[in-house]
């Protein structure tokens, strides 16, 4: 399958062959990563601009390692160091950045449709690192690498996602992701951090986290995010870890064989204890690892890569 897509900006425009592709082709990236010398010439002589309006650290991360082993050149913007803060708007800084001729903008921004936006104005591509509360595509698409590697498959599994539903952007697109690919999918949360209407994405909504995770094959946590809220929406944090903590004891409920995910960063004793994070089940270190070897395979489609270059 030829990736004719200039731009990643949400889960929802995704075809299921264009996540597959995705999928495999990050596969066949993650050997990069193992070699002596982690650097392959596919990418060289592109330009790759990091700009990110919010703090990031896996994110960021992972992707400026990604440009670095493609050999592509990447430098980093933030918001602090940019003119953002002496009042130009989006549209002006895209314009700038267009003058550049950059080949590929990652944009995280606090803005929903921000990274829209910017796609509209560029013709660089754009690839959405988060925005706002909408969408966190490559996320998304890590988790399900990271699964799909460990159980062979997305289709048939039951996902339970955990947490403060209506302020991550993680949940959104793995909602979206998930189910287009196959699997059930449960989301359960504190009443006053569940979205109204989640159902239309497809998935379920569980009282209480028990009920969500009995039977699960992959329980998901999602932190409680302050940033996003207008006060904190429960009364205390160990009121939180009491009826929706993720415990040794809780997790009995899921599979035998239950992997457990989180996509950082983690509040150890709020939504998850340190034995669960640390634990047999834990997968997540593995969906760190994994987040380089995407980013790499969406840099290496969005550039072209799969017309004309060579990954060995």
């Amino acid at each position: 399958m030829q990736f004719a897509r200039k731009d990643i900006l949400d889960m929802e425009t995704l075809s299921v062959e264009e996540i597959n592709l995705i999928l495999d082709t990050a596969e066949s990236m993650k050997e990069i990563s193992q070699r002596p010398i982690k650097k392959v010439p596919t990418l060289r002589g592109k330009t790759v601009i990091l700009f990110f309006y919010e703090p990031s650290t896996r994110t960021r991360m992972s992707f400026d390692i990604a440009a670095k082993r493609l050999s592509a050149d990447s430098l980093s913007i933030s918001a602090s160091t940019s003119s953002l803060v002496k009042g130009e708007t989006l549209l002006d800084t895209a314009r700038n950045l267009e003058a550049m001729h950059p080949d590929i903008v990652i944009l995280r921004h606090s803005r929903a449709g921000a990274p829209h936006f910017l796609a509209k104005h560029l013709k660089s591509s754009v690839i959405n690192a988060g925005d706002g509360i909408h969408a966190h595509p490559t996320q998304a698409l890590l988790d399900m690498m990271t699964v799909r590697q460990k159980r062979g498959t997305l289709e048939g599994l039951k996902i339970a996602i955990v947490g403060d539903i209506s302020h991550s952007r993680v949940a959104r697109s793995n909602c979206v992701g998930f189910t287009k690919m196959g699997s059930q999918v449960v989301v359960s949360g504190p009443p006053t951090m569940m979205p109204a209407g989640i159902e239309d994405l497809g998935v379920s909504v569980a009282p209480d986290i028990d009920t969500a995770i009995e039977g699960a094959d992959i329980i998901m946590m999602l932190r409680i995010q302050k940033e996003r809220q207008k006060g904190f929406l429960m009364a205390t944090e160990r009121e939180y870890c009491r009826f929706f903590g993720l415990t040794v004891e809780r997790i009995r409920k899921a599979k035998p064989d239950v992997l457990v995910m989180h996509p950082g960063p983690m509040n150890r004793g709020v939504e998850i204890a340190p034995e669960v994070a640390d634990g047999p089940y834990s997968i997540i270190l593995d969906q760190v690892t994994n987040g380089v070897a995407v980013r790499m395979a969406l840099l290496f489609l969005v550039a072209g890569g799969a017309r004309h270059a060579d990954v060995d």
